[in-house]
């Protein structure tokens, strides 16, 4: 068959997960939820909990809810699974509710990391929290994973802690950790777990249970995939290669200088050549010793004395990998690299990249090594050791799990007075995705911002057809008060489905950190036919008049099929299509592994087209990254001119946030380019250096950059332009970016999230203007008085709507013709969500 195979239908080298033996716990079947309580026991029959999981979020029993999964897929394994959602972390009494687990603790965070979810990217607590309900912030703690161990440690000292989700994947290792800015141990050693599981777990934690459950000890399970714990020292049968062997950080030597006499290079070095010295001093070379001949310190050459047995050393011959045929390599599933440790990561900055930059290296489960990491020294030494990532979810793997009997809603004990989930219990990130289907996992983009890679994987797992369809029949029969319209038909990337490698062999030996950076790699195939063909049939069922596309799109990607284009944007966009393309300049672009904005301005040609045929007046609202490393004073002014010409008013406007393990956090911390070779000589400063935005001033100036129409930034702004050399920027007429005059603001910031939006506490507070010289000064309050305002120039539309006109909280477009302000069809209005959704 000449076709390439697709992706989906790889064989993966990993015993299935339908092919254990169920747990006896199996003839109880399944709950109608996970219990949260002994009265839940007492009414499905069972005495105990094989299995109790702790998690940071209000339980939803739903397939994006990462607890929801690991539940239901433990219980079709015969296993009896309680679940612990946010406790009270106060003392250990609440982790006592369901008594003591038979098997082990199972410990997350929840779907967000703890840190994230509490602060924002300029480290300010958040007022909310998306996934309790009410939208309540404070109920859990920071660092939670961490504190839920140690609470769990403290119930039942002798029950195994199994760690997981995205919390402790990113932290596997010694991390930057940007709230204390400095770098942190380990997951393993600060929540001091048995054992931890990274990435999408299903696979090592089916068998990581029945394992435990056949009383194996949990310090033996040590070669699981996907797994990350603590060791002593290396088992034999494993080759060790010093990480720096793979990517040196060290020292360049220096070139021999060939116009040197062996004397000369001896004295450069601080030493002398015993040889040359004795032949100027005249002395009879019969009387010197053989040893004279070599180069060395002059006191160790001088010496005749012949060596004794206590100062002699065996030779210790190692390999130079470098050398030898890859045929006699030692097997890659026996080799680990060791990491600098942590005590080197934590005071060398460099260092702190290289391990970084090996680590992401070492994804691809096709041919990825072992890693172990030293933390402590002496007899206080131990190792972290992290195996291969997991063997991606086949196809009909991806079906069971996405099939098991999830309710669909969350817990009937967050229910408010009458029995509801839509009043004052409303969990909003439950309300985002309740008619959302997700249909891959995975992500090859690489963008260096972003950590969904390295939780998930660069190799795409989709569902099939079938599996999909019957989830929108579900949704359509059993989800109260669906209106027919489905929120979103995509996962992480929403067009990436069955998108891969054109062979499994490719696949296997790619090393590569993206597959469409800097372009899209010519072994990746981009039919998206099988995407369009399910976008076609889910049109067709009956009950179902709407399907949007709430994910974020790879533009890049869907250049190449424009059909798919055509598909979309006549079929599935509601009025508004978000594309992320981050910026428009080449540096911070490079930096994030991005597009060019040419990709940008190509879909953009292609999209009007196809909306202008359909005869609908659509719009794209594109996402940007404010002070990414990479990305100079120059970069944003360019990107807020681009905003300007092509009248997009940024609201929703997203800062660096330095995640653990991102590629783009590394920078942050080390001011170096890990997408290159670190050195501690850099060859070429201009690639292997990285402009690092740090600072409040200079961070709040690239966002008043996106936020260019915003008065409160305009002082700001005049100020950096004129540093700049750029003050012909600011004027009056439309092709300036920022006015002279200053009218009369109040410092106040009212975002889309108005609960985390910085505003005054009271709308007569002093405000501020500019005098003679171009300062701000303040102003005593006064009665607001209506603003005149040129008309044409998008920097001057009133921030207030004009009575029965809607405009959107991304660009302040109108919204299309026909819907009336607050009667719009259901979804069709963008609704916004607690969370960025979806990677670039």
């Amino acid at each position: 068959m000449s076709a390439p195979i697709d992706v989906s239908f790889f064989e993966r080298a990993a015993k299935p997960l339908t092919s254990y033996k169920p747990y006896w716990a199996k003839r109880f079947g399944a709950a109608p939820f996970l219990p949260m309580s002994r009265a839940e026991m007492d009414q499905l029959g069972w005495d105990s909990c094989d299995i109790i999981l702790v998690t940071g979020d209000a339980y939803v029993d739903h397939p994006s809810f990462g607890m929801a999964v690991i539940g239901r897929v433990l219980e079709a394994q015969g296993f009896r699974v309680g679940i612990i959602a946010q406790p009270d972390w106060q003392s250990a009494e609440a982790f006592k509710a369901l008594g003591k687990p038979n098997l082990f603790w199972g410990v997350t965070a929840g779907n967000m990391d703890s840190m994230i979810n509490r602060y924002t990217a300029d480290r300010k607590i958040r007022s909310d929290d998306a996934y309790t309900p009410g939208d309540v912030g404070g109920k859990r703690p920071d660092r939670a994973a961490i504190v839920y161990s140690q609470r769990c440690r403290e119930a039942y000292k002798d029950v195994p802690i199994v760690l997981g989700g995205i919390e402790g994947s990113l932290r596997r290792i010694a991390h930057y950790d940007y709230w204390s800015d400095k770098v942190r141990r380990s997951i393993v050693v600060d929540s001091k777990c048995d054992i931890l599981l990274y990435g999408n777990a299903e696979r090592a934690l089916v068998e990581v249970a029945h394992r435990i459950a056949a009383r194996e000890p949990v310090e033996n399970i040590t070669d699981v995939r996907g797994t990350s714990f603590f060791r002593r020292a290396s088992e034999e049968g494993w080759f060790e290669v010093d990480s720096t062997t793979v990517d040196e950080p060290g020292e360049v030597e220096p070139h021999i200088n060939p116009y040197m006499t062996t004397s000369e290079q001896a004295e450069a070095q601080g030493q002398s050549c015993a040889k040359e010295d004795a032949e100027k001093q005249g002395a009879d070379a019969s009387t010197a010793a053989p040893a004279a001949a070599a180069c060395g310190t002059a006191a160790g050459a001088a010496s005749t004395s012949a060596p004794t047995l206590s100062n002699v050393q065996p030779l210790q011959f190692v390999p130079n990998l470098s050398l030898r045929h890859k045929s006699k390599m030692p097997a890659r599933d026996r080799t680990v690299l060791r990491l600098p440790s942590f005590e080197e990561v934590k005071s060398d900055p460099i260092l702190y990249a290289h391990a970084n930059r090996v680590l992401h290296l070492e994804t691809n489960p096709g041919n990825a090594r072992a890693l172990v990491q030293a933390h402590g020294e002496g007899a206080t030494a131990r190792d972290v050791w992290m195996n291969p990532p997991p063997i991606p979810l086949t196809t009909a793997e991806m079906d069971w799990v996405f099939g098991l009997p999830y309710a669909r809603s969350p817990h009937p004990a967050y229910a408010d007075e009458s029995g509801s989930h839509e009043g004052t219990t409303k969990i909003p990130a439950w309300e985002m995705i309740r008619t959302s289907v997700n249909i891959m996992r995975g992500c090859f983009g690489g963008c260096t911002f972003c950590s969904i890679t390295e939780h998930e994987g660069r190799i795409i797992q989709s569902r099939s057809e079938d599996s999909i369809i019957q989830e929108l029949e579900d949704i359509r029969d059993k989800v109260k008060g669906f209106t027919g319209t489905i929120s979103d038909l995509g996962g992480p990337t929403a067009n990436m489905y069955r998108l891969g490698c054109k062979s499994p062999q490719i696949e296997a030996a790619c090393r590569k950190p993206s597959c469409v950076f800097p372009g899209i790699c010519p072994n990746l195939h981009t039919d998206h036919g099988p995407l369009i063909k399910i976008y076609r049939r889910a049109r067709k069922l009956p009950g179902i008049k709407k399907i949007l596309i709430g994910s974020g799109l790879r533009y890049d990607l869907a250049v190449k099929s424009p059909e798919y284009i055509k598909e979309l944007v006549q079929h599935h966009v509601g009025g508004y299509l978000k594309i992320a393309p981050e910026h428009t300049e080449a540096g911070p672009l490079n930096k994030m592994m991005k597009p060019g904005i040419g990709s940008y301005d190509r879909f953009k040609q292609l999209f009007e087209k196809f909306s202008e045929e359909a005869g609908k007046k659509q719009f794209l609202i594109p996402y940007f990254i404010a002070a990414h490393p990479g990305t100079s004073d120059e970069d944003m002014m360019n990107l807020a001119i681009w905003l300007k010409k092509n009248g997009f008013r940024a609201d929703q406007v997203q800062t660096f946030y330095p995640s653990p393990m991102a590629t783009a956090t590394a920078m942050y911390h080390s001011g170096r380019n890990t997408l290159t070779k670190v050195r501690r000589q850099m060859r070429d400063e201009a690639e292997e250096r990285v402009d690092i935005v740090r600072g409040e001033k200079r961070r709040r100036l690239h966002k008043a950059f996106l936020r260019y129409h915003d008065p409160n930034n305009w002082p700001l702004l005049r100020e950096a332009l004129k540093t700049m050399g750029r003050s012909d920027l600011i004027g009056n007429g439309k092709q300036h970016l920022i006015p002279t005059f200053q009218p009369l603001v109040d410092g106040s910031y009212q975002s889309a999230r108005k609960k985390n939006s910085t505003s005054s506490k009271s709308g007569s507070g002093l405000g501020y203007t500019t005098n003679k010289d171009g300062k701000a000064v303040a102003l005593a309050p006064r009665r607001p008085q209506e603003q005149q305002e040129p008309k044409g120039d998008v920097r001057f539309r009133s921030a207030q709507p004009k009575p029965g006109q809607l405009l959107t909280q991304h660009s302040g477009l109108p919204p299309r013709a026909g819907v009336r302000a607050g009667a719009g069809k259901p979804g069709l209005a963008k609704k916004s969500g607690p969370v960025r959704k979806g990677s670039r």
